[in-house]
């Protein structure tokens, strides 16, 4: 429980001094905010929606499937629901 107490203290003030310490005219933040704007990183964003956009899509499928059989009662036939795990 310390120890997660300790990490949660550590990512608090690193999330404090990258909001408001300034390096240059601009936040950590604010740099990584530009960053993710910049034109070459719009390139990025775009040529990995295209290359991976079919598998997205069909994984996006997929799950949607798995969802819609699961709200209408359809199992996979595993059995898992008639017997505990543990007997």
């Amino acid at each position: 429980m310390i120890r997660w107490l300790f990490i949660l203290a550590i990512c608090a003030v690193l999330a404090f001094c990258g909001a408001t310490v300034p390096l240059g005219k601009k936040t950590f933040f604010g740099h990584v905010k530009s960053i993710w704007a910049s034109e070459p990183m719009q390139d990025l964003k775009d040529g990995v929606k295209e290359t991976a956009g079919p598998a997205t899509d069909k994984a996006k499928e997929f799950v949607k499937g798995g969802i819609e059989a699961v709200k209408k009662g359809e199992g996979s036939g595993s059995g898992s629901a008639a017997k505990p795990a543990h007997p």
